[in-house]
């Protein structure tokens, strides 16, 4: 709450400000960097908060296509175009890590019994760096926003298949996608948020 609130509200004076990639980009990473000093603070101050910490994706989408992905942790930001899914962002984990070095598979690591150890996130360390992912928006995109509770219980090929069949109706997408892990287990809590653009008409 404290990462989103802090997170939202930046980019929401940036918006008013009618600041551009550039000036959003800045500001996203100095709202991450405050957020995880605000986290470490009250977990200092609050016996019963500590060790809280959290991941964050942040995605802001301009008028003219433009848009800035920010990132900490494991929660993930696919985007959806001409049928093909792509992950935009880069887990924060040892098991990518293990992927990055040619260890394991996308599908092991999903399934590997640390996929959870995280190498980054809010409220873990002094200091955090946020990835920045920046490219442009076509009509008919759809942006992905999802917590590791969908994307370590459900496959891309079964997210993607998911988001085809609904693409009609955000809500139902995503209350598919939300079905869709808790059917395969739903081991951890499951956050969708989807972002779609109008097609040309």
């Amino acid at each position: 709450q404290m990462a989103a609130e802090r997170v939202g509200r930046a980019l929401c004076a940036l918006r008013d400000r009618g600041a551009d990639v550039a000036s959003v980009k800045r500001g996203l990473v100095e709202a991450v960097e405050r957020a995880n000093l605000e986290i470490l603070e009250r977990a200092a101050r609050e016996p019963d908060k500590r060790g809280m910490g959290t991941t964050l994706t942040a995605l802001v989408v301009f008028p003219s296509g433009a848009y800035v992905v920010g990132q900490v942790g494991d929660s993930r930001a696919y985007r959806l175009r001409g049928g093909r899914l792509e992950q935009l962002t880069r887990d924060h984990t040892v098991v990518q890590e293990q992927v990055d070095r040619g260890l394991l598979t996308g599908d092991q690591a999903r399934l590997h019994p640390l996929a959870h150890i995280l190498t980054r996130a809010l409220g873990a360390q002094p200091e955090v760096h946020a990835d920045l992912v920046t490219g442009t928006a076509q009509p008919g995109d759809l942006f992905l926003l999802a917590s590791d509770g969908l994307s370590g219980m459900v496959s891309d090929e079964a997210i993607a298949e998911i988001l085809l069949r609904e693409r009609d109706s955000l809500d139902r997408a995503a209350a598919a996608l939300v079905d869709a892990a808790n059917r395969e287990g739903g081991a951890d809590n499951v956050t969708v948020v989807l972002v779609g653009l109008e097609a040309n008409r």
